[in-house]
């Protein structure tokens, strides 16, 4: 079992008027900005906070390392499709076509993500029409955590 307490953790939490609440905790392990890589875990609460509703635009690998990853993924015609992934799950995606929302099980989550990215981006922040607000990069993600 992963101790979670080993690292340090940057809370992140949301407008609390959003439609979902947006609550998390991330811990980046590395980045190599001239390789375009960054790692980092992703903890999840058992009280339904969300990730920002995102679209990956990186090659990014996913493993789910304690309880569940729940995402609901949203469709161009307003629908969603909800996904589950348990603990050993893994999962590789170049990049995704459409965003999703993203929270932990009933008992919360804790995730690894590693991100390839040349060009340094690696999510697209959107809102619940799926318009870009705004880009996550290796860059902004190093500069919130060393201001922390």
């Amino acid at each position: 079992m992963l101790d979670t307490d080993a690292y340090d953790w940057l809370e992140i939490s949301g407008d609390p008027g959003s439609s979902y609440p947006i609550h998390h905790d991330l811990s980046i392990l590395g980045w190599d900005r001239d390789a375009g890589t960054l790692d980092l875990l992703i903890r999840f609460d058992a009280e339904g906070g969300h990730c920002h509703a995102h679209r990956h635009v990186s090659s990014t690998s996913i493993l789910v390392l304690e309880g569940e990853q729940h995402l609901d993924e949203l469709l161009p015609d307003g629908s969603r499709v909800h996904k589950v992934r348990t603990a050993g799950t893994h999962h590789l995606t170049p990049g995704d076509a459409n965003p999703h929302l993203e929270r932990g099980g009933p008992a919360g989550g804790v995730l690894f993500f590693s991100h390839h990215s040349p060009d340094g981006r690696l999510y697209e922040i959107v809102d619940e029409a799926r318009n870009v607000l705004s880009t996550v990069t290796i860059d902004s993600l190093v500069a919130m955590w060393e201001a922390r």
